[in-house]
């Protein structure tokens, strides 16, 4: 059997198209749909249907798929190892990010300075991507991790913490919470129509919902701008408290705990690009404070032991 027209087999069905294999394998896409025809010549069924959408696996597709990908994978890591036992770093890392997550920007800057032969593709997304079918080697994931299919590494733990501007927070008593039912309020939620209340301590709280948006970057500027109250990460509002422009609101309450994990499909054995991007990610998280609370009432960020 041809082990090569296999691979790119493989990879069109985890990237969903002939053309996206093609790029991925840098080869030709007529060579990349020749070879796999010849794949199915040789095996005497058809393995996927092409579409102008994209691949869609046949049953014997799906069949040889589940039996072939982990094999493949073995392959690539045996030639990996190979590879890394040179100390030499070089290939496509294809992440996948949350928007508005700006530690990791200057994070992956000094990654690539480290590892200058490694190229990185970054997807931001909100949703919670399909690592293995869209070709994504390491997501970042905020909160539990609970998908079986996935290995999941816990980097760190933070709360989030309320802030208004000085203006803002002077009409506030900062021992009465049911202060906010009457101030105008600002909530991220990746559902339009979610208008979710806040947990600061045992209370359910929230105000008057002037603006719901998935962009925590959006919330910082209406919030600079003395127009809400709303809730941060402390990486986008620790220099704000720290110069004034933003105050941390309740400081005998605090918000629930949030978790940022890396994970990688756990069918296949990290490459040694994803293990140094593992570990690279552990040292930053370690050495950088604006993943903590730093400057803020809410409690220091925990770093938990791997999960």
């Amino acid at each position: 059997m041809d082990l090569n027209a296999t691979r790119m087999f493989v990879t069109a069905v985890q990237t969903g198209t002939l053309s996206a294999a093609a790029a991925r394998l840098n080869v030709p896409l007529p060579t990349l749909s020749r070879r796999i025809r010849r794949l199915e010549r040789d095996l005497r069924v058809q393995l996927i249907e092409r579409g102008t959408r994209g691949v869609t696996l046949t049953r014997a597709g799906m069949q040889f798929y589940e039996t072939t990908d982990f094999g493949i994978d073995s392959l690539l890591k045996a030639e990996d190892v190979l590879r890394s036992g040179q100390a030499h770093y070089e290939g496509v890392l294809r992440l996948s990010l949350p928007p508005s997550f700006e530690p990791w920007w200057e994070m992956l800057g000094d990654f690539q300075e480290r590892y200058p032969a490694i190229k990185v593709c970054v997807y931001t997304s909100e949703r919670n991507v399909d690592l293995r079918h869209e070709g994504i080697d390491v997501a970042l994931r905020v909160g539990r991790v609970v998908e079986d299919s996935m290995v999941a590494r816990r980097l760190v733990s933070y709360r989030h913490v309320l802030v208004a501007s000085p203006s803002l927070a002077e009409r506030l008593d900062p021992d009465s919470p049911e202060a906010l039912h009457s101030c105008p309020c600002a909530v991220w939620s990746n559902q339009p129509n979610d208008e979710s209340s806040w947990r600061l301590g045992d209370q359910a709280l929230r105000g008057s919902v002037r603006l719901v948006t998935n962009d925590y970057l959006h919330l910082r500027i209406r919030a600079l701008r003395g127009e809400v109250v709303t809730e941060l990460p402390p990486f986008l509002a620790a220099d704000a408290i720290r110069n004034g422009t933003l105050r941390a609101l309740f400081p005998n309450l605090v918000m629930p705990l949030q978790y940022i994990s890396l994970v990688y499909p756990s069918h296949r054995h990290p490459s040694s690009l994803v293990k140094a991007y593992l570990d690279h990610c552990e040292e930053y998280v370690a050495s950088f404070e604006g993943l903590a609370n730093q400057g803020m009432h809410a409690s220091a960020a925990e770093r938990p032991p791997r999960a």
